[in-house]
Formats: structure tokens, C-alpha cells, sequence
């Protein structure tokens, strides 16, 4: 958390907006130098990365080996892989809806044989490695090392739940681990808070890279796909999730105000994992039990990504208008079921759905995949909206699943969001698991 009273130069938030601005501009003026600073990027999104995989094990096994009722996990689970099935549909058939409805690639009549199918090779070959099966088995690492050297944020929760529940069944025994383990947590993040003074540096390079490598004039090429999805993605944000917020008793203004600083690090770098540890922390300081958070983030990163299923619905219809492919309503349908399950092995990186729409359109043969070289230059500009929206829906998600527990206390959670403070101690949040409680006095 920022101090109260802190100057407004000084806040993450600022600092990011300035360094986004000045990428933008010196990949605009400068392109080569901008090009050249994609290293930079890349080294902020690898340091984050690096961080990733002791906070999922940290926040999950002290999460799970401090609760009561060890049932209560396997029923928040439940819980929030129906959620993320649900609105993940949901999403799907937003995009194909305002596909229909736009028709962003209607007229364009471009024939597929003159497209280049060199240029999509790379991620053709990638998608047909995307099998469910393959992905269900990447999901146990090969060893209990492996799963915290391979990057795999699945494998990591994998090992974090059974040492978790091992070490709760324990007992008395494993109290002292525990008390280490926690210990252990407030020093990973405390780095995560150390890295993020380079967050402005990476931002500034992995915006300068974008617009020096494809150039503001690839914006214009396809502008009507572009400003499309940005509006689906923004009224998906507002009407859905914004609805769902309500519902459960919370402000998705609120929500977005108190991690502005988190959307704008997803904006600068595209990437949604280069925020995921402030993300959990910030949820954890505004009420959401530390199990709930540490289950329903990380797996909401492969199975609850929103914007990703807007991009294929649109994508996979712009393709289609453009080469003047029919598709049947029992096309669409295929289609929108094919990427329900091939959308579920992506994980919220950089090109992450550009490789699964590849996967599900070499299911539907009826769309030309030579066609996502129509949009592969503006790709890296449609990712940054992916990611923001993939980063709000599994923000709202792990907020949800706790109120459907009774798990948190929605007074420090609005107060928390009206900048009021309201946070958990970090003994209190120790004490409100999931077993029901919102009872813990403001």
C-alpha cells in the first residue's frame, strides 16, 4: 500500500502512466531504438515471473494449512471452476454476437491463397501441441522440483494444495512450519514490492518495442477490428462483471480504482502475470481470505480468461468476413464449443491467444487459418486489452467466490476500495478463513 499523503509523482501509478506515454512516443519517433528496447520488456516480465511461483505456494499452503474445515477448500474450488466456466461462455458469446452485429471484416474480400501461411507457421505448430489431454498431464510436473523451475503456474498450485493439506492433516506438528512459512511469505512479498521499482523501466520498454516493431499506422489498417474488441471487452467489463459486482455487494468502479496501479503494469508490459502478486496481496488486504485468493487466482490465469474468449469470437468471425467464409449458426456453435475447451491451456502471457485461436480454428477447417495473418501486426495491440480484461474478470471472480462463502467483510471491502483503509492485519487474516465468517469487527 502507498502512504496517505504520499506525492502523486512518487505513486506507481503515475510513474507507469509516464513511462507508457514516453514509450509511446520514443517507439513513434524512434522506432529502431524503440525495437531495440524489447529486452527491457522482456527483463521486467521475467523478474515478476521469477517471484510467481514461491507466492502461489506461499499464499496456498498457509492459506490452506491454517483453516478449520479442509471440505471448505474442495467446495470453493467447486465454486469457482463454475464460475469460470460459466462467464467464460458468457464471453464467447458476447463475441460472437457483436461479430455478428458489426461485422468488423465484412467487405474487405481478401482471398486466402494470397495470404502468407509462413507468417502463422510458428504459432499453427504451437496450437496443435494445445490437446486437452496434453494439458491435463501438464498439469502433474514430472517432479516435485520440476514444478517450480518449469514456470507452469498449474503445476505449482498442483504441489502447493497437496503439501497445504498434508501439512493441515499434520496437525499440532506442523505449527512451527507454518509460523516459518508465514514468515517466509511477508519476505517474498516484500521483494515482489522491491521489483516493481522497475515496473515504470519495463513498461517504458515493452511499449517503446510494440509501437517501434508494428508502428501507430498498423492501427489504422485494421481499426475496425480493434476499436470493436475494445468496446466488447469494455461493455463485457461494465454490463457482466459490473452486474456480477453488484450483486455481490461491491463497486466495480471501486474495484478498478483500488488496482489502477496493477492495470496500468498489465497495460505497459501486455502481460497480466507481470501484476498477479500485487493483485493477491491487495485482494488479501481488502478482506479476501488468503485461500480463497490463493486458489481462484492462479487457476482463474487458465481457466478464467475473459478477454481471450472475446479476441477468438472476433477474430475467428473478422477472418471469416474477410475471405467471405459462411458460417452457419452450427458453425459458430462448434466454433464457440472448440474454444471453450482450447482456451482453457492459456495462460495470461503475450501471444498466449493469438496461439489458442490458431488451435481452434485448425478444428474448424471452414475458416482459412492463413487468415490470422490478417491480423497478426495488430495482435500485440489487441493482447493489452486481453490482459486487462482477463486481469479485472479474475479480480472480480476471487472477490465473488468469497462472498458466496460469507467470507469477507464487505465493509473493510468498500472501505478498502473508497481508500478509506479498512485492510486486514496480517492476524486477521490469518483468523477469517473460509468457514463462513464475516463477522470480524470493522
Amino acid at each position: 500500500m502507498e502512504a496517505a499523503g504520499k506525492p502523486f509523482w512518487k505513486t506507481l501509478y503515475f510513474q507507469v502512466l509516464v513511462a507508457i506515454a514516453l514509450g509511446i512516443l520514443t517507439g513513434w519517433l524512434f522506432p529502431d531504438f524503440g525495437r531495440s528496447l524489447k529486452p527491457v520488456g522482456d527483463g521486467f516480465i521475467k523478474l515478476v515471473k521469477m517471484i510467481i511461483t514461491p507466492v502461489i505456494f506461499l499464499t496456498v499452503v498457509t492459506g490452506i494449512a491454517g483453516m478449520a474445515d479442509l471440505r471448505a477448500f474442495g467446495r470453493v474450488g467447486a465454486k469457482a471452476m463454475a464460475y469460470f466456466l460459466t462467464f467464460s461462455t458468457l464471453a464467447l458469446a458476447v463475441g460472437l454476437i457483436v461479430g455478428n452485429l458489426v461485422r468488423p471484416g465484412a467487405g474487405l474480400n481478401i482471398d486466402p491463397a494470397t495470404l502468407d501461411q509462413g507468417a502463422v507457421s510458428s504459432y499453427v505448430s504451437k496450437a496443435e501441441e494445445q490437446t486437452v489431454t496434453d494439458f491435463i498431464l501438464r498439469i502433474i510436473p514430472d517432479t516435485a522440483i520440476s514444478a517450480f523451475t518449469s514456470g507452469e503456474i498449474l503445476q505449482v498450485l498442483f504441489i502447493a494444495i497437496l503439501f497445504g493439506v498434508a501439512l493441515a492433516l499434520v496437525g499440532d506438528k506442523g505449527k512451527r512450519l507454518l509460523g516459518s512459512l508465514r514468515t517466509l511469505t511477508a519476505i517474498v512479498f516484500r521483494m515482489v514490492h522491491i521489483l516493481m521499482y522497475a515496473a515504470p523501466i519495463g513498461a517504458f520498454g515493452a511499449m517503446a518495442f510494440t509501437i517501434g516493431q508494428y508502428g501507430i499506422g498498423t492501427l489504422a489498417n485494421l481499426a475496425g477490428l480493434i476499436a470493436t474488441f475494445y468496446l466488447t471487452s469494455l461493455l463485457f467489463v461494465i454490463l457482466v462483471l459490473g452486474v456480477v459486482a453488484r450483486a455481490a455487494g461491491f463497486s466495480l468502479l471501486g474495484l478498478v480504482r483500488y488496482i489502477k496501479d496493477e492495470l496500468l503494469l498489465v497495460l505497459g508490459t501486455s502481460s497480466s502475470e507481470s501484476a498477479m502478486p500485487l493483485l493477491m496481496e491487495k485482494l488479501e488486504r481488502a478482506g479476501c481470505p488468503k485461500p480463497i485468493v490463493g486458489l481462484v487466482i492462479p487457476t482463474g490465469y487458465s481457466f478464467n480468461l475473459d478477454g481471450t474468449n472475446i479476441y477468438m469470437s472476433l477474430a475467428a468471425l473478422f477472418i471469416a468476413q474477410a475471405t467471405n467464409t459462411p458460417l452457419s449458426l452450427a458453425d459458430q456453435l462448434l466454433l464457440m464449443g472448440v474454444a471453450i475447451i482450447s482456451s482453457k491451456g492459456a495462460a495470461g502471457v503475450t501471444g498466449s491467444g493469438f496461439i489458442v485461436l490458431a488451435a481452434t480454428l485448425s478444428v474448424l477447417p471452414t475458416v482459412p487459418v492463413a487468415g490470422m495473418a490478417l491480423i497478426l501486426g495488430v495482435d500485440r495491440f489487441m493482447s493489452e486489452c486481453r490482459a486487462l480484461t482477463n486481469f479485472v474478470g479474475n479480480a472480480v471472480a476471487a472477490i465473488v467466490v468469497a462472498r458466496w462463502e460469507e467470507a469477507v467483510d464487505l465493509r473493510r471491502l468498500n472501505a478498502a476500495f473508497a481508500g478509506r483503509g479498512g485492510q486486514f492485519t496480517d492476524e486477521e487474516s490469518d483468523v477469517l478463513q473460509i468457514e463462513g465468517r464475516s463477522d470480524v469487527p470493522a
